[in-house]
């Protein structure tokens, strides 16, 4: 799909000269009966590409598969080991350094992809080479700013949040019927043993019911601004 790949040339890259280059990490897994196995891709690639072009960045195309092992027992859902993704974000960093990329932003749409953090600790032990955005502080900023009704512990997966950034970015991938399928699981104590099936039959928690499109929009623009502070360090 065009709307997950970047069409830059390499004399266009060259041209921009930039040292940072965007990495969207999503996944590809499930997200309940109305919103497309590559949800967390998508909104990944959404928000790299609006830092890419407010920020000229280097937009590179997305890694699709990633860390979900909580969602495997649902048709669809296909993960690699965090040892695979690590090794993939460290051969990329690797090989754009040839080309004097010698800075990464992990633009990470997947909750479960807790293993990027430790990723970009290490690289940044000698200096900031690497950022992992959006940060919680980043996502709590977003739903504030889009005036969204809940938080992000209530509405995890396939909710108001997702719902409104497919909404403003990407509305045809969508299912009719999104409206209807709010899941409430706020106590998941042993979500990291049992996955997500022990908690919501769908597979969605949260609330789609809640997403507008405007609300997508003012999420990416709050975002947008969040990552000034990360341009900031990067740039140094």
């Amino acid at each position: 799909m065009e709307d997950l790949l970047t069409s830059a040339t390499s004399e266009e890259v060259q041209n921009l000269g930039t040292r940072i280059a965007a990495l969207p990490v999503g996944s590809f897994e499930q997200h309940g009966r109305f919103h497309p196995l590559i949800t967390d891709t998508v909104i990944a690639c959404t928000i790299a590409q609006r830092i890419a072009d407010d920020y000229s960045l280097f937009l590179l195309p997305p890694v699709t598969f990633s860390c979900s092992h909580e969602h495997s027992d649902y048709a669809g859902t296909v993960s690699i080991s965090a040892s695979t993704l690590i090794a993939v974000i460290r051969d990329i960093q690797s090989s754009l350094r040839a080309s004097a990329v010698d800075r990464l932003v992990l633009v990470n749409g997947h909750g479960g992809n807790y293993v990027l953090q430790n990723v970009v600790q290490e690289a940044n032990a000698s200096g900031s080479q690497m950022a992992l955005f959006p940060g919680r502080a980043d996502w709590d900023a977003a739903r504030a700013d889009a005036g969204m009704q809940t938080n992000s512990h209530e509405d995890m997966h396939a909710g108001e949040l997702e719902t409104s950034i497919l909404l403003h970015a990407t509305p045809h991938l969508l299912r009719p019927g999104y409206d209807s399928a709010d899941w409430r699981a706020d106590d998941r104590p042993f979500l990291l043993m049992s996955g997500m099936r022990e908690y919501t039959e769908s597979g969605v928690i949260g609330f789609p019911s809640l997403g507008t499109a405007e609300k997508g929009e003012r999420a990416l623009a709050s975002l947008s601004g969040s990552f000034k502070s990360y341009m900031q360090r990067l740039s140094a």
